[in-house]
């Protein structure tokens, strides 16, 4: 025991701002409150991993982080899985359960509430939140239809079609529209470009479909977020937690997910290179992270991976909360320098397997046998280890972790309303905007065409016949004698000796 109170004092000893998680035990019936296992706020960048059996404590988990996060003045983003972290804008109750769990921890707990934006994709329970399709882009939109890898090649030859007749991706309608238009009367246009296959455009506009009812048409549009709103802290120097509602769009897995990457993506392109700041620019929890990769193309992984590798640098951190280690590629694990491991279940030879693997990405420790340990924690205990102001890992413990200073519950739908009527950023995004994009354009090029293809055709029609001639005819042919006569060299003698003879009768008679 004296080996073990040693060996954590040294390696949770460090100095500088921090954030607490709890006090290690090896016994759980005696937690050594004179030690506490925590973060260093500087190294918050270096990502890290929330994990754990349903019901194990992952969600308080990240309420105790996000909110420690916001105080240290850095803003936090996180998803709401179930509507009960938005609990976080409300103080916390001191029932029986948290009094005695900060006793036995020797945790001086006071209740207190959270600066807390509430944002939604559904548009309801929250500030509505909204991106373009051509900013979400052609891999990440792919990832959302669920195409499999000729139907995102497909998909990334229409983006950049658009991108070079300058057409405006920015609702679901314009994509559809374009897809239209290229698998009809613009298909030469892509011939160039190798030309798409319209059994493949079909495929992709049914998808688009899909996604329409399932929220897509209220998801997609402007005004698109504006990222900088997510950095923004409260009077008192206090982070802001923005709380992304998702409980009412849990069947479209997808859709939400693949939002959370874009986000990312965007801070990434936006943000300056800062290297290792006192403290971080942001802090995001990206919630049930497995369905990020569920079904996943090659080009999504590593632009996940190649995201979460540099983002770094920009001073954003990234926390991934999922159930197991294994959820995530090996490339992103291998990425994550600070881990929280709830309860391991392993009631079927799966989960024993998942077990061992659990494990294996663990240092060895001499304290504990942890394919045991990960199987006997409580809810609200889990095995620890971050990395330390140097950047070595701290030696692996189980913890017994602090309750919240804020509510461990959902809001009230009065209290959700007040939060989103005084948020500064509900009038900004409240109101959608329709400005011309890819689907006017189209249509307008098409009406002209028409006209322009309805203009030739009556240029190009035979001119009518000429009436026929109505006049009086001379049926005799007198007249007609007449002229022919007038005309001849014999009307001429005639008229000549008809006048001789006019003018030798004048002469007599004078």
């Amino acid at each position: 025991m004296a080996d073990f109170h040693a060996a954590m004092a040294e390696g949770y000893g460090f100095d500088g701002p921090t954030i607490g998680l709890g006090r290690p035990l090896v016994d759980p019936a005696a937690p050594v409150t004179d030690v506490e296992v925590r973060i260093p706020v500087g190294l918050l960048n270096r990502h890290g991993l929330i994990a754990g059996a349903t019901g194990t404590g992952k969600t308080k988990t990240l309420q105790l982080l996000a909110e420690q996060i916001a105080a240290a003045g850095t803003p936090v983003f996180a998803a709401d899985m179930k509507g009960d972290l938005a609990g976080i804008a409300a103080p916390g109750e001191a029932n029986d359960r948290v009094t005695a769990r900060n006793t036995e921890l020797a945790h001086p707990w006071t209740p207190g509430a959270a600066a807390v934006e509430l944002m939604s994709l559904s548009g309801q329970n929250g500030v509505p939140l909204r991106a373009t399709v051509a900013s979400f882009g052609p891999i990440l939109l792919s990832k959302v239809l669920t195409l499999n890898d000729t139907q995102e090649s497909t998909l990334s030859l229409v983006f950049r079609y658009c991108d070079d007749k300058k057409l405006p991706l920015l609702e679901l309608e314009d994509l559809r529209t374009v897809l239209a238009y290229l698998a009809g009367p613009g298909k030469d246009e892509l011939e160039m470009l190798g030309g798409i296959s319209k059994a493949t455009v079909g495929v992709i506009q049914r998808k688009v479909t899909e996604l329409e009812g399932d929220g897509g048409d209220v998801f997609f549009g402007e005004p698109e977020l504006d990222l900088r709103d997510l950095l923004r802290t409260a009077p008192d120097g206090r982070g802001v937690i923005s709380v992304l509602h998702l409980a009412d769009v849990q069947a479209r897995p997808a859709l939400f997910s693949t939002f959370l990457m874009w986000v990312l993506a965007e801070l990434f392109e936006m943000l300056p290179e800062v290297g290792d700041p006192e403290k971080p620019t942001l802090v995001f929890f990206l919630d049930e992270a497995h369905l990020l990769f569920a079904d996943a193309t090659k080009a999504f992984r590593n632009a996940v991976s190649q995201t979460v590798r540099l983002i770094r640098s920009k001073g954003v951190g990234v926390f991934f909360v999922t159930q197991l280690p294994t959820d995530l590629p090996d490339e992103v694990l291998a990425q994550l320098g600070h881990r929280v491991q709830h309860a391991v279940r392993a009631f079927t030879p799966k989960d024993a397997k998942a077990l061992r693997e659990v494990v294996q990405t663990y240092p060895e420790t001499d304290f504990y046998e942890l394919d045991e340990t990960l199987q006997s924690l409580g809810v609200g205990e889990a095995v620890v280890t971050a990395l330390n102001p140097r950047g070595v890992p701290t030696p692996v413990c189980a913890a017994r972790l602090y309750p919240p200073a804020s509510r461990m519950g959902p809001l009230t739908p009065e209290e959700r309303a007040a939060i989103t009527a005084l948020s500064p950023l509900h009038a900004k995004y409240a109101t959608p905007v329709d400005r011309e994009s890819a689907m006017e354009i189209l249509t307008a090029k098409l009406n002209d065409d028409r006209d322009a293809a309805e203009a030739a055709r009556e240029r190009a029609k035979p001119a009518p016949p000429r009436a026929p001639d109505r006049r009086p005819k001379d049926d005799d042919g007198l007249l007609g004698g007449i002229g022919d006569l007038m005309g001849s060299r014999v009307a001429k003698q005639v008229t000549r000796e008809v006048v001789r003879g006019i003018v030798g009768m004048l002469k007599r008679r004078r």
